[in-house]
């Protein structure tokens, strides 16, 4: 049986966005914009701060309680992007993430795709000639309870792939154990060229990468 792929992330941009999410079951709160500018509470929601590229960023509140970053970079500033990070784990905020993407498929079929991760879970171990493959064009760095492959050129992130192997049933306190291999697909991997109708051809695309890289016949479960 080929191993399955699931979309954990998705990322993309519009120039439209606010237009359909204005309704009562979304909250738009401005944290830096014109004559605004909080940076406290994108750290108190996100854990992180607010680089200097992002020259716009709300949050959006949903009804559900999910709370979502929008931003606006400087290097495209007629666009926002929505981030859609967890949409495969498992925990309630999941389902939650998975329902919304739902709710907001038909609206988005034009819009672009700035990020995708794709999940390859393994019940135990991932085997060691998937990894061994992985070594052969990449670096292993280790962090925490995650293992890195770099390219020997890279430093903190790669615009193009980012590739993680890490003990998810640590990361969410699970009874039983779950290795995970992600491939995080970034923005200069789509150079703008896809939008969210075009999720089937991307799905091809980026298995055709998985199994350069793994040597693994994955096949990415559609959303």
């Amino acid at each position: 049986m080929k191993p399955k792929g699931v979309i954990d992330s998705l990322n993309f941009s519009s120039e439209n966005l606010e237009a359909f999410l204005r309704d009562e079951n979304y909250i738009i709160e401005i944290v830096k914009s014109i004559g605004v500018f909080n940076p406290d509470r994108w750290v108190q929601e996100f854990k992180k701060p607010l680089t200097r590229n992002i020259v716009e960023a709300k949050i959006l509140h949903t009804s559900t309680g999910l709370v979502l970053p929008i931003k606006r970079h400087s290097t495209s500033q007629t666009k926002q992007t929505l981030e859609l990070a967890g949409l495969h784990s498992y925990t309630d905020k999941s389902k939650l993430l998975s329902e919304l993407l739902s709710d907001l498929l038909e609206h988005i079929q034009e819009e672009t795709i700035t990020r995708l991760d794709v999940a390859i879970d393994f019940k135990g171990k991932i085997p060691n000639k998937v990894i061994k493959k992985l070594c052969a064009s990449r670096v292993p760095f280790s962090w925490c309870n995650s293992r890195y492959l770099k390219t020997e050129s890279e430093k903190k992130t790669n615009t193009h792939i980012n590739i993680i192997l890490y003990p998810k049933h640590i990361k969410e306190n699970l009874d039983y154990e779950i290795e995970r291999l992600e491939f995080s697909f970034r923005g200069s991997y789509f150079r703008g060229q896809y939008l969210v109708k075009d999720m089937q051809e991307v799905y091809t695309k980026m298995q055709k990468t998985i199994r350069r890289f793994t040597g693994l016949e994955v096949v990415i479960k559609s959303l």
